[in-house]
Formats: structure tokens, sequence, C-alpha cells
């Protein structure tokens, strides 16, 4: 196996330099990820598969940056099917005729096959494929090196979850990930290890807002973020946001009306 990166030349202020999409070539061509629809993009994609038929667009979340692209791609490539793990109130914004996906089922790529893992957290329907034999997996967007991941509470992101997806990888032990966004994660141990004790740092820095007075998302952000930049709050909160839930799950944090409050003990 040996997956070629294709941007899809949507660089901003979400998405940095813009997503990164994988065409594995082989008796069963497929694209994981399915980009914006930029042109560009889909003239790469046909230059990549040389006259072959791309045979299934395998995207990871129902997120735009990863998903709006299959509408152009249906137009242009007709022979493809598309498959994702169901998103129930998302996928419909996307009409191409969706195969469902299930966790553990194997999906043939190229000239090998691979494992579908649900690894939700950042969306509800984010998956990965694993590829056992090179112990490399496509990761859409569990991991960003140089980064870290975004949890949007209101938009279905859960952070209990998405510290669970990671376990799940870091048992794996992979060897590489690649990525939706930025370089290939060369060692993801590390990585994935730092993001999780990222996590409990902000989860203590939460905590501490609470104690403190700090009462919602917009008071939390401004005591544990004070440098951000004014553009970058509204997600900021939404992470908050997401470790205020977990922290309700866990039994430390109680929400009334909207404000938030350690729970005595």
């Amino acid at each position: 196996m040996n997956p070629l990166a294709l941007a899809a030349h949507n660089p901003g202020p979400m998405t940095g330099a813009g997503n990164w999409t994988w065409l594995i070539r082989g008796r069963v061509p497929t694209l994981i990820d399915a980009g914006v629809g930029e042109p560009r993009h889909l003239d790469e994609l046909e230059q990549a598969l040389d006259g072959a038929a791309l045979a299934q667009v395998m995207v990871t979340h129902a997120h735009s940056d990863h998903a709006g692209g299959v509408m152009a791609i249906a137009e242009r490539l007709p022979s493809a099917r598309f498959l994702k793990i169901p998103s129930a109130g998302r996928d419909h914004r996307w009409p191409v005729k969706w195969e469902a996906l299930a966790d553990g089922a194997t999906l043939a790529i190229g000239d090998t096959s691979a494992t579908v893992l649900h690894t939700p957290g950042h969306a509800p329907d984010h998956a990965c494929l694993w590829h056992p034999e090179t112990r490399s997996l496509f990761g859409g967007d569990l991991a960003i090196d140089g980064t870290t991941v975004w949890i949007p509470a209101t938009l279905g992101g859960d952070l209990t979850a998405y510290l669970a997806s990671l376990e799940r990888v870091m048992a794996l032990e992979p060897a590489q990930i690649f990525p939706g966004h930025g370089p290939i994660i060369a060692d993801p141990g590390r990585l994935l290890r730092g993001y999780v004790e990222h996590r409990r740092e902000r989860e203590r820095q939460v905590i501490d807002a609470l104690g403190a007075g700090a009462a919602d998302p917009r008071a939390i952000v401004a005591r544990i973020y004070p440098e951000l930049n004014e553009a970058l709050i509204p997600r900021a909160e939404e992470t908050v946001t997401a470790h205020l839930v977990k922290l309700e799950h866990d039994g430390v944090a109680r929400r009334r009306g909207d404000a938030w409050h350690i729970i005595e003990r």
C-alpha cells in the first residue's frame, strides 16, 4: 500500500493549509475523504488515477471539509460509490447514494483491505481505517500534528468519546497516521499520549476556573485563554463546553440554567 496525498486546495482559518485526501491505487481504487469539490483537486485526482475508474470514496465524517466534495466527484467520476458511518441529520446535505459502514467492517482498498474503526469524539460519525499489515491508520480528524483537535460540543462533539477513541487507537500501536490535515504522523504514540495529557491539564484548568467563579464557557475561556484571538473564541468556547459536559458526566460539575458549578462534596 502506497497512499498518495492529494491536496483539497481549501486553506482557511478552520482548515489551516487545507485538507488532505488519500488515494489508494490498485484493484479497488479508493479515495479517503472527498475534499470540497475544488476543480484542481478533481483534476489532480483524475491525473493520479491515470485512466482507472475510481471505485469508492470513504468519508471519515460529515464535516464539510471532508464530505463537501462528494457531489462534484459523483458528477466527474460516476463510477464511485460513497461510504461512511451514518450520521443522522447530516448526510442528507450531500445527496449521493451513501452506503453505510459499520465498526469492525472490512473494506477492500487498492490491492489490500482495511478495518473500519468508529472513532467518535470530534464528530459522532467519525471513522478511521486501520491497515494492520503496515500498522497504518487513515485518521481523518482524530489527530493533527502540531495542534490539538477541536471538539465542537454543540455539533455532536463528545470529549468522553474522543478520549476513548484515542485510547482505542493507542492500543493498536500504529506506526503512522495519514491525517486529514498536516504532515504524516510518524510517532503516533507520542502525539496521542500528549493529547490525553493535554486534555487532563485543560480539565484541571476548567475546574480551577469554575472554583474561581467563572460560571459559563465564555468566562472560562477568558480565564484560561487570555491571549486568544477574538476570532477563535467561539471555537474555544465549544471545546470548553465539551469539557464541562464531560465533568457533568463524571459527577464533578453541574449546570443550573446557563451557569456551571462545581459539585460540593
